[in-house]
């Protein structure tokens, strides 16, 4: 293909591109660009948010280009501040090597592992002296990082950053000076770190890469950005069901923008339904039935998809039990509403419990339980329905 054409592709949904012209310049170079991707295993399980930017990097991969994936095992010990207004906690040595497991083995569900080049940053940035880390934090004023978002209203506002959440950004940019990067990507609340990255590059006599930021996409409750902190996040290790039921649960208005950075739908079919929408000739609800097939096909298979399509029409608009539930034996005679829902591992804690019966989000054989103080009692097999999409069959021993 064509640089132009490479280009073409390349740009499409990006948010900030710093700048095309570099990129075509490399591009025509005809040599294999080396485009870098930092993450720091700060959690072990990937959800759709990552998805974006990893997909951006699966198109490079597919025209031919060398993705490297940057594990932070050194700069997660210091913790990103992007989006902070309080400094992150730094995880040990452990926590890391296990999230950086997790994190590759869901990364290569989009990524072509056999042309993905993988680096742990600690690899050169332990083995900086001293000296070194002065040398380059000598590269950057303290006027230009407190032009960032983040550490500007928190300086205004008197709260405190630390010297370390200063190095973190030149810690990164440091990794696109060690590997060589062409081709920087990440989130838009990531552009700061990437900008500094260049900056970096150019004064140790590099090239400066290319940046190029991804959308953030929101989660379930369509307002705030996917997180798990947020509890609105679809994971890539959702069940079938569970990611089918998930992306069905997300407003109307994110069923385009989840089109468009989710799935390989041609845009011209994307813009038909959204036209289709806009003009009341559809049904969003179709239309997202549409998008959740794709996105759980693209994860779990054609066949997985089906069957969770079919369990969620049986269950959300035939109103049927579902085919399968996990069956819990009591052996009590009565047992606590919010101890059994703590049992089942539904909630983390019991507040979270009481909170979810007052919001009338558990049911017993379809009807619904606001007493937080309700205790159970099973003569007989009970289906008890804990939000929109667990189910479990209770019985006595």
């Amino acid at each position: 293909m064509q640089p132009k054409e490479q280009l073409e592709i390349l740009k499409k949904n990006v948010v900030d591109f710093v700048n095309d012209e570099d990129l075509l310049r490399k591009l025509q170079t005809k040599r294999r660009l080396r485009v870098k991707l930092g993450v720091d295993p700060s959690r072990p399980d990937l959800h759709l948010g990552h998805a974006v930017v990893l997909f951006k990097l699966r198109q490079f991969q597919d025209l031919g280009h060398q993705v490297v994936l940057i594990i932070g095992d050194f700069t997660a010990q210091i913790g990103d501040p992007s989006g902070r207004d309080s400094t992150r906690p730094m995880l040990s040595e452990q926590e890391v090597k296990e999230n950086a497991r997790s994190y590759q083995e869901q990364a290569f569900r989009i990524l072509d592992k056999e042309r993905t080049e993988v680096r742990f940053n600690g690899e050169w940035l332990s083995k900086m002296t001293f000296k070194d880390v002065i040398k380059l934090a000598s590269k950057y004023t303290v006027a230009r990082m407190l032009e960032r978002d983040d550490f500007s209203r928190r300086y205004s506002s008197n709260i405190p950053i630390s010297i370390s959440e200063f190095l973190y950004p030149l810690a990164q940019a440091y990794d696109s000076v060690a590997i060589g990067a062409d081709v920087e990507l990440g989130g838009t609340d990531q552009y700061f770190n990437l900008l500094v990255g260049r900056k970096i590059q150019e004064e140790m006599g590099q090239e400066p890469q290319v940046v190029m930021t991804m959308p953030i996409i929101e989660g379930t409750d369509g307002k705030m950005k996917m997180s798990k902190s947020y509890g609105n996040y679809i994971a890539f290790n959702d069940t079938p069901f569970e990611m089918y039921g998930k992306l069905m649960s997300i407003p109307d208005e994110l069923i385009i923008k989840y089109m468009k950075l989710l799935t390989n739908l041609p845009q011209e079919e994307i813009d038909q339904y959204e036209r289709l929408m806009q003009n009341n000739s559809v049904n969003p609800r179709d239309v997202k039935m549409k998008l959740a097939f794709e996105i759980t096909t693209f994860f779990h298979g054609l066949e997985r998809a089906k069957e969770a399509e079919d369990e969620f029409v049986k269950i959300f608009r035939k109103k049927q039990l579902p085919s399968e539930m996990p069956v819990v034996v009591l052996d009590k005679e009565e047992v606590e509403l919010v101890e059994l829902l703590m049992k089942l591992q539904v909630v983390a804690s019991k507040s979270e419990a009481r909170r979810l019966i007052i919001q009338g989000g558990v049911k017993l054989d379809d009807v619904k339980i606001t007493d937080i103080y309700a205790k159970i009692s099973v003569e007989k097999e009970k289906i008890l329905k804990v939000g929109k999409r667990q189910f479990f069959k209770l019985t006595r021993q």
